[in-house]
């Protein structure tokens, strides 16, 4: 059986809500403090099946890991060299920076480890980490650079200058990980800026991380200190009631404890530009991540050229952007977006595909799209039933089109939404869309 959202049109959004954690600090407090000597206590955990993939991981690692308890996580770190082989394939579910993340990890360790995921992990991309950790002298193993991934031990990872072709904090991140595990340093640098959840973190732990300019390294033999971590809510996920809340008149909301690290604002950079009316208010520093509540009110919403700086601060953004920009006056144009094309989906084809069956004028491109938005005062979308592949993100962004919908929309395989936003739509609906969860 599977679920499907039912979502009534029109509405407005108000009160105030907390998003849940922001998943990739929750992935990164687990890897992190399984590897550190101590106690890691982290609180704000992302209760989502992506983040407790890693945590079973680390558990079948041999890591004991208390939680999660509304949000409670507490890690007893092994050190950095206290993994133990598992005796069984480490499944990373539908968790991408998981896998990727962990492949960096397990490259320096003495023991074999195979990777597995589900059915849309197992079609994705591997070879852009698998490539430059061989030249570190890892020896991983994929099956025409798709998971399942075999990762057999080595003597040692020697320490990279590494030069990314194609801006990616997974890329970065894995390296990094596998740099603690290398003899001398292990630096990257990126050709664009991409979150850096994993340097500060690093930083946190008491790791010494050199930056200069686009440039990051670590040396290799360091050891990480316990630390407490307290995980804000996930601007990807703000990101649905940031576009909510602008497009549909009369909203007035406040989304409360929201990191607004300055590698992930894309999203707030680029409604600004378009008009929407965003505030940020109580900016402060939690555990080294900026935090802030953002009020958003309803504005009228233009087209814009998405500035290409700005593309990889907001690579998960873009479903409901997309949506944002068919509810615009005039022309949107996204370019440099290739990445999305190899996400849970590809998010390119698939919301062109159903903004399209809406009657949104949207068309795709190869690295983005083009979309002729309908003004303020009128519906942006018509009314049917949505494919969501099976996307977490692609389906809440449709059930945000609800607001500016000419009729009921109906969105199909919604069960992976838990897999970033466990509770979505009860949270949704205390805002004020009508949405209702359905077995299809």
């Amino acid at each position: 059986m599977s679920h499907a959202f039912r979502v009534s049109p029109g509405g407005k959004l108000s009160g105030s809500l907390r998003v849940p954690g922001d998943k990739s600090i929750s992935h990164r407090s687990i890897m992190l403090g399984a590897i550190a000597d101590g106690t890691t206590h982290v609180s704000g955990f992302l209760e989502g099946a992506d983040a407790i993939s890693t945590m079973n991981v680390f558990r079948a690692l041999g890591v004991r890991i208390e939680g999660p308890d509304q949000g409670r996580v507490t890690v007893h770190g092994v050190g950095i060299d206290g993994l133990r082989p598992s005796a069984t394939p480490l499944d990373c579910g539908n968790a991408g920076t998981a896998m990727r993340l962990l492949i960096g990890l397990l490259a320096g360790q003495g023991f074999e480890s195979t990777l597995i995921g589900d059915e849309s992990l197992s079609k994705r991309p591997m070879r852009r980490v698998a490539d430059p950790l061989a030249g570190m002298g890892a020896r991983i193993e994929t099956q025409d650079g798709k998971p399942p991934v075999r990762i057999r031990p080595v003597d040692a990872l020697n320490g990279i200058d590494f030069d990314m072709p194609v801006a990616s904090a997974q890329v970065k991140s894995a390296l990094l990980l596998a740099g603690l595990y290398a003899q001398g340093e292990t630096s990257v640098s990126e050709p664009a800026p991409t979150r850096d959840h994993t340097e500060r973190m690093l930083a946190g732990f008491g790791v010494a991380v050199s930056r200069s300019g686009n440039r990051v390294g670590v040396q290799g033999g360091q050891r990480l200190r316990a630390t407490d971590i307290d995980v804000p809510s996930d601007i990807s996920s703000a990101a649905f009631f940031l576009v909510g809340a602008s497009i549909a008149p009369g909203s007035d909301l406040l989304l409360e404890h929201v990191g607004v690290n300055p590698t992930r604002t894309g999203i707030l950079d680029i409604l600004k530009l378009m008009g929407a009316d965003i505030e940020l208010r109580n900016l402060r520093e939690v555990g080294g991540e900026p935090v802030a509540d953002i009020r958003v009110r309803h504005a009228p919403l233009r087209g814009i050229e998405v500035p290409a700086e700005l593309v990889p601060l907001a690579i998960d953004e873009f479903p409901v952007l997309f949506v944002a920009a068919a509810c615009a006056s005039g022309r949107t144009v996204v370019t440099g977006a290739e990445e999305l094309r190899v996400k849970e989906s590809d998010r390119i084809a698939v919301m062109a595909d159903g903004l399209q069956a809406l009657g949104v004028a949207a068309q795709a491109t190869p690295d983005g799209m083009i979309i002729d938005g309908r003004a303020d005062g009128q519906p942006a979308f018509g009314t049917g039933t949505i494919e969501s592949h099976g996307d977490h993100r692609i389906a809440m962004a449709f059930a945000i089109a609800a607001l500016r919908a000419a009729g009921e929309l109906r969105i199909l395989d919604t069960v992976n939404v838990a897999t970033s936003f466990p509770g979505f739509g009860s949270l949704a609906r205390s805002a004020g869309l009508s949405l209702a969860e359905v077995d299809d």
